[in-house]
């Protein structure tokens, strides 16, 4: 490969990449925020074991990187609660039912308003 070959392939990852940044920068923000929000959602119900058919038996099953990554959506869902529009209830909705199912999987459930996200979304039944 040549000095030549080699600048050639950069400049079309530039390109390519500079196609990227334009195209992200035409999404609207409610819709990053709204991405991110899914992806951790998924992210969590896959470390809670959700995907299985016998959650408690999945290889996925992590409850200290769930905490983790619930208490982030929590964040998230929080701070930008008020630019999500219509999408602001069913993300709260599916941010709670990941905090009970994480309530529900732990072998010593955290206090009300101590779970995972929930200083940030108040108690969670």
């Amino acid at each position: 490969m040549t000095d030549a070959s080699h600048a050639g392939h950069e400049d079309t990852a530039g390109i390519d990449e500079d196609s990227a940044i334009r195209e992200l920068a035409d999404v609207p923000a409610v819709e990053v925020i709204s991405r991110a929000a899914v992806m951790l959602m998924s992210s969590a119900a896959e470390k809670l074991g959700l995907s299985a058919p016998e959650p408690e038996d999945s290889p996925h099953l992590d409850l200290d990187e769930a905490r983790r990554v619930i208490t982030a959506l929590a964040g998230l869902v929080t701070a930008s609660v008020e630019y999500l529009g219509p999408h602001a209830g069913p993300i709260r909705d599916g941010l709670q039912a990941l905090q009970r199912a994480f309530r529900e999987a732990s072998a010593h459930p955290d206090e009300p308003g101590k779970g995972p996200g929930e200083k940030y979304t108040g108690p969670v039944h």
